[in-house]
């Protein structure tokens, strides 16, 4: 008899403790399911748009561009992808001057807006670099990247140079 109750004492033990492990299961999952079905973390509110200073600069309109055998004729800005930064064209007088990306905003904005007949567009050329190593063309590409993302920032749109 005394064998029977201690065999009975252990079953209902070992059903005490199985139901105890269950429960924490399922407790545990529980608190999963719940965790995971909370609404995703809303995204950062947008950050307000900084003005620019060209916001007063029509959109780009391609219809008013020169056809490509005058590209020539090219009125807005024009700027040159070099490795060692971006040439900016002064149509007023063919010459180049040297800009780092950073300043490219600055520069664009300084620009009258008789300077944007196209609306905000740049014309973007890529110079040959003189030495073409892997170092001067992997500058030239970051320099691409950098004014794209820039231009892309102040919402100028570009135009390829052919």
């Amino acid at each position: 008899m005394r064998n029977e109750l201690r065999n009975e004492l252990g079953r209902s033990a070992r059903a005490s403790l199985r139901i105890a492990a269950q429960t924490t299961l399922a407790v545990a999952l529980l608190a999963i399911l719940i965790a995971c079905s909370q609404p995703a973390a809303s995204p950062p509110a947008a950050q307000a748009h900084q003005p620019t200073g060209l916001e007063s600069i029509p959109p780009a309109d391609p219809s008013k561009y020169p056809a490509l055998s005058h590209i020539v004729d090219w009125k807005n800005p024009y700027l040159v992808v070099r490795e060692d930064g971006i040439g900016f064209v002064d149509l007023s007088n063919h010459e180049i001057h040297l800009l780092t990306p950073e300043e490219i905003p600055a520069e664009l904005v300084s620009l009258g807006s008789s300077a944007w007949p196209y609306g905000r567009v740049v014309m973007v050329a890529q110079a040959i670099p003189k030495n073409p190593s892997e170092q001067t063309k992997a500058d030239v590409r970051k320099n691409r990247a950098l004014l794209l993302g820039t231009l892309h920032e102040l919402d100028v749109e570009f135009y390829e140079a052919p």
